[in-house]
């Protein structure tokens, strides 16, 4: 069905404000993927302050273009889908990526970081990575190790001297 000119320029004014509001943009292929899914889909980004919506890629050229950022509608066959991060740079790449490991009709093709496009591989490496709380505990526990070290090592020392003594003693 085609759209009328007021309901085009709607969807332009929707993808704009949220263009403006992303910390991320991921683009997935969702040819074949069933509305439940989608929905299943929308449920795990709305948790994470996300969002996904499905646009005419011509409209979504139109507004990338406003906003410089490289988008050529010609490069993708499939439908195309636009998930949104408006929390962090990371997290919906993440649920996207689990999603995708479980329903293979969903693919991720690639993405928008700091306005910059970046190639489905680098999405999939960003996605790979730890959880930001789990790079922090590491790091704790690393910093935790070497003063533990610290403590036995001295520790050492004194009950050697103890030992000694109680030696001298008898």
């Amino acid at each position: 069905m085609a759209l009328n000119k007021t309901q085009k320029q709607k969807i332009l004014d929707d993808l704009r404000d949220k263009i403006a509001k992303q910390k991320a943009i991921v683009l997935v292929g969702i040819t074949g993927l069933k509305v439940k899914d989608i929905s299943q889909l929308r449920k795990k980004l709305k948790a994470i302050e996300g969002n996904i919506k499905v646009f005419k890629k011509t409209l979504a050229e139109i507004v990338f273009k406003e906003n410089k950022m490289e988008f050529d509608k010609r490069g993708y066959k499939e439908e195309v889908a636009l998930v949104f991060g408006f929390k962090d740079e990371i997290s919906p790449v993440k649920t996207v990526y689990q999603f995708s490991r479980g329903n293979d009709k969903l693919k991720i093709l690639g993405g928008f970081l700091e306005n910059k496009f970046k190639a489905k591989e680098e999405m999939i490496i960003l996605a790979q990575l730890p959880a930001r709380e789990e790079l922090l505990a590491k790091l704790v526990g690393s910093l935790n190790a070497s003063m533990s070290g610290l403590v036995n090592v001295l520790k050492g020392n004194i009950k050697g001297l103890t030992y000694i003594l109680s030696l001298i003693k008898k």
